[in-house]
C-alpha cells in the first residue's frame, strides 16, 4: 500500500499544481479589475499553505534531474572556499576584533584579541586553523542558532571600553530581533531583553544606555527608544516617532562620539536631528528642516578647534555637493568645500579626526578620495583595472593613521586594504582565497556601451573565461544579470558560485540600466516614476545587441534580477520574451501595482515616492498598469522558462506576489516554477552551506535551461 501511495504521490508531483480562481474585484479610479488569485495572500490559510507546498513538490519533480549537477557545483563552491578561515582584525579600543569561520559549520565566530601596544595599528597576522595568543569568543552563531530553523545575526556592536555586547537576532527570517546584552567579563547574559525590534541598534559612548528603533504595522522603522542597561524595558523612554508614513527612522552615533544622530529618510527627501551623546534625554535639535526633495546627511568634524558638520546634499545640486557648517548652528553659514560637479555623484563622507574620505562616482566607477580638512583638496585612490569596485570598511576609530578599504573586480578577488593616508600607500592585508587553482590571468573582463532605443549609452560589463574565446566572436551562453531600482549601483565583484558558469563557456554581464545609480543622479531619475519603463526596454535593448551583435543567440540567454530586479524580469518576459532561453526571478516584485495599492502592506506608502502613488492619481494607476508583470501576462506567446524564487516570511516582498504570477504564467502555457522557502526571509536562507547549496540549485536550473548552449567539453554534467 505505501508504494501505489508514493507512486500516486510522484504522479501528483508531476503535474503543476493549479491555484482555483476566485472572483476579487480591484476597483480604482473607474477601472475594475478582476484578480482571481488574490486569495493567495491569505498567509495563515491552510489552503494557501498546501498550495504554497505544491508548488515545491512540483519544482522538486521537474528539476529531480538536476541533481547530479547541483552536486557537482555545491561541491565545487565548496571546494574553492576555504572554510575554515579569519577576517581581518579591526582595532577599536584596546582590542583587535575579528570573525572567523570553521570547517563544517553553517555560522560565523565572532572573537576578539588584546592589542600589543597602544601604537600598534598593524593588524595581527592570523593563520586559519591556528591558536590565536589571548583570544576571546564573544558570540558563536553556531551555538545560538542551534535548534533553529533560520538564524540572523543583526546588531553586534561592543561598548567603547570593550566591557559589553550588544546583539540582535532573528530566528524567524522576518527581520524583527530580540536585543540581548552579554557582560564580557563575565560572560554572563544580562536580563536585558529587547523583543521586535529593527535591525539597528547601539551602545551609548559610556556604555549605560542601548538606542534602538521598532516598526509600525507597515515595517516602518518609526520610533527611537531609549533603553537603560539593567531597567525594566516596559519603562523605555521614547526619543523619537515618526508618524509621516513616507519616512524611515535609524539612530547611531558620530563616529566622535560627539552626537547621538536621528536620521529620518524617503526615497527623495531626509532629516536629521542632533542629540549631545552626554544627555541622551536632551531635546533632539533638527540639522536642516525638512523641504521636500531635499536629501542630506552631515558628519560631525573637529576644525580649529571648533565643532563642525560636513553636510552632503542635493539642494540645487543633482549629484550632490558637500558643505561645512558650524554644528552650533547647522541652519547658518555654510563654506562650500566640494561644490557640485555635473558627472561626479558625491556619494558619502566619512569624517575621522584629522581628514575625511569622500565616496563618490565617476564615469560609471565608483572612486574614493582623502579630503583635507585646511585645504579641501581630495587625493583619489588609484587602481589599475578598468572594472572594479571600492569602499571604507571597518573604521571604527576616530583618530586611526589608516583607512580600511574594500576592493574587488570580477576576476579579483575580496580585498582588504589598509590605506596609509601620510604616506599614500596601500597595505595589503588579506585577498579573499580561492582553492583549487584560481588564477585570475584566467579570466577577462571590459565594459560595453550599448545605444537604447532613445539613443542613450547603457554601460555592460561583461566577464569570462579567455579559454573559451573572445565575446563576440562567435555566439556564447550569456547569463544577463539587472536590476534598475532605488539609484542602488550592481558593481563588479567577485563571486565563486559565479566561476562555475564561467569554467562552463557562459559569459556574465550586467546591465546597467537606468533606474540605478551607476551613471549619477539623473541615470536614477531616468529609471523612476513615470520614467520606470526606461529601465525595462534598456534591459530588451541591452540583450538585443548582445543577440544582434553576435555574442549569444536567443535560445542561449538567460536573464536574472532580484526583488526590484525581479520586477525588471517579469516585465522583460513581457515585453520581449522570444529574445530570452531563460528568466531567474529572485523574491520578485510582480505584483507591484497591487501591493502600491495598499497603504496597509508593508513599506507601501515609503514606496511612493518611488513609484508613484497610483491609489490617488490616475495617472500613475494607469502608467503602472501598463508595466505590471501580473497585470500584463500576455496569451499567445512562447514565454522563456522561468523559475521564481520566494520566501514565505519574507516582509519586503511578500511571497504572494511570485505565487500570484506563476499562477498566471501557467494560464497562458507558461513553464513556470515556483520555489519557496518555509523558514526564510527577503535574503533566503540561512547558513553558509545552505546559501551554497541554493544558489547551486538556480545554476543548476541556469544551465539546465541554456542546454547545448553550453561548450560541448566545458562539463560532463552540464
Amino acid at each position: 500500500m505505501g508504494r501505489v501511495t508514493d507512486a500516486s504521490a510522484a504522479a501528483a508531483a508531476s503535474v503543476p499544481p493549479v491555484a482555483p480562481r476566485r472572483t476579487h474585484v480591484r476597483t480604482h479610479h473607474g477601472d475594475a479589475v478582476d484578480d482571481p488569485y488574490e486569495w493567495l495572500r491569505a498567509k495563515d490559510d491552510t489552503e494557501v499553505v498546501a498550495h504554497l507546498e505544491a508548488e515545491n513538490r512540483y519544482t522538486e519533480s521537474r528539476t529531480a534531474h538536476l541533481a547530479p549537477v547541483q552536486e557537482r557545483i555545491f561541491e565545487e563552491i565548496k571546494g574553492r572556499v576555504l572554510e575554515t578561515d579569519l577576517s581581518v582584525p579591526t582595532r577599536r579600543g584596546a582590542w583587535w576584533y575579528y570573525a572567523r569561520t570553521e570547517e563544517g559549520k553553517q555560522y560565523g565566530i565572532q572573537c576578539r584579541a588584546p592589542i600589543g601596544s597602544p601604537d600598534d595599528w598593524t593588524p595581527p597576522a592570523l593563520e586559519p586553523g591556528e591558536p590565536v595568543v589571548g583570544e576571546q569568543i564573544l558570540l558563536d552563531g553556531n551555538l545560538e542558532a542551534d535548534g533553529q530553523e533560520f538564524f540572523s545575526l543583526g546588531t553586534f556592536e561592543v561598548s567603547t571600553d570593550g566591557r559589553l555586547l550588544l546583539y540582535g537576532v532573528d530566528v524567524e527570517g522576518d527581520e524583527r530581533y530580540t536585543l540581548r546584552v552579554r557582560d564580557l567579563d563575565t560572560d554572563e547574559t544580562l536580563p536585558d531583553v529587547i523583543e521586535g525590534t529593527f535591525a539597528g541598534a547601539t551602545l551609548s559612548p559610556d556604555g549605560r544606555h542601548i538606542v534602538y528603533t521598532t516598526v509600525d504595522d507597515a515595517w516602518r522603522p518609526d520610533t527611537v527608544w531609549l533603553h537603560e542597561i539593567g531597567a525594566d524595558a516596559a519603562s523605555d523612554r521614547r526619543l523619537f516617532h515618526e508618524p509621516d508614513e513616507r519616512f524611515w527612522v535609524d539612530a547611531g552615533f558620530t563616529r566622535s562620539d560627539r552626537f547621538l544622530v536621528i536620521g529620518l529618510g524617503s526615497s527623495i527627501t531626509s532629516e536629521e536631528w542632533l542629540v549631545p551623546a552626554d544627555d541622551l534625554t536632551a531635546q533632539p535639535r533638527v540639522v536642516w528642516p525638512r523641504r521636500e526633495g531635499v536629501e542630506y546627511d552631515s558628519s560631525h568634524a573637529v576644525v580649529d578647534g571648533e565643532d563642525v558638520l560636513y553636510v552632503l546634499h542635493n539642494d540645487g545640486a543633482l549629484d550632490f555637493e558637500l558643505v561645512r557648517v558650524a554644528a552650533s548652528d547647522p541652519a547658518g553659514p555654510r563654506t562650500a568645500v566640494l561644490p557640485h560637479e555635473p558627472g561626479r555623484r558625491l556619494l558619502g563622507v566619512s569624517t575621522f579626526r584629522d581628514w575625511a574620505v569622500v565616496g563618490y562616482r565617476r564615469d560609471g566607477l565608483a572612486r574614493l578620495g582623502v579630503l583635507d580638512y585646511a585645504t579641501a583638496a581630495v587625493d583619489e585612490l588609484a587602481f589599475d583595472e578598468p572594472l572594479y569596485s571600492v569602499g571604507t570598511a571597518g573604521n571604527p576609530e576616530w583618530a586611526p593613521p589608516l583607512v580600511r578599504l574594500g576592493y574587488g573586480s570580477f576576476v579579483t578577488p575580496s580585498t582588504v586594504y589598509d590605506y596609509d593616508v601620510a604616506t599614500r600607500t596601500l597595505a595589503l592585508r588579506k585577498q579573499q582565497p580561492v582553492l583549487g587553482g584560481y588564477d585570475p590571468g584566467d579570466y577577462a573582463q571590459r565594459r560595453l556601451w550599448v545605444t537604447a532605443t532613445d539613443g542613450v549609452q547603457v554601460p555592460v560589463s561583461l566577464v569570462w573565461k579567455r579559454s573559451f574565446g573572445e565575446p563576440g566572436a562567435a555566439p556564447r551562453p550569456v547569463h544577463l544579470y539587472g536590476y534598475g531600482s532605488y539609484e542602488a549601483t550592481i558593481d563588479p565583484g567577485f563571486s565563486v558560485p559565479r566561476l562555475s558558469l564561467l569554467d562552463r563557456g557562459v559569459v556574465f554581464a550586467i546591465a546597467h540600466v537606468r533606474g540605478g545609480g551607476e551613471m549619477g543622479r539623473q541615470w536614477y531619475e531616468d529609471g523612476k516614476l513615470l520614467h520606470k519603463r526606461n529601465t525595462f526596454t534598456d534591459f530588451v535593448d541591452v540583450a538585443r545587441h548582445l543577440v544582434d551583435a553576435g555574442y549569444t543567440r536567443p535560445e542561449h540567454l538567460v536573464a536574472e534580477g532580484g526583488s526590484a530586479g525581479g520586477l525588471l524580469m517579469g516585465a522583460i518576459a513581457n515585453l520581449a520574451p522570444e529574445l530570452f532561453a531563460g528568466v531567474l526571478a529572485d523574491v520578485p516584485f510582480v505584483d507591484a501595482l497591487t501591493t502600491i495599492l495598499d497603504p496597509s502592506l508593508p513599506l507601501t506608502v515609503i514606496e511612493w515616492d518611488e513609484w508613484g502613488d497610483p491609489l490617488h492619481d490616475a495617472g500613475v494607476y494607469a502608467y503602472m498598469k501598463s508595466y505590471t508583470p501580473y497585470e500584463n501576462v500576455r496569451e499567445g506567446v512562447r514565454y522563456p522558462r522561468i523559475l521564481a524564487v520566494t520566501s514565505f516570511n519574507d516582509t519586503r516582498v511578500l511571497y504572494v506576489e511570485p505565487a500570484k504570477w506563476v499562477a498566471r504564467l501557467r494560464e497562458v502555457g507558461a513553464d513556470a516554477l515556483l520555489r519557496c522557502e518555509m523558514v526564510a526571509g527577503h535574503g533566503g536562507v540561512s547558513g553558509r552551506y545552505s546559501a551554497w547549496r541554493e544558489r547551486a540549485f538556480e545554476l543548476a536550473w541556469l544551465l539546465d535551461v541554456l542546454g547545448d548552449g553550453v561548450p560541448s567539453g566545458a562539463e560532463a554534467d552540464a
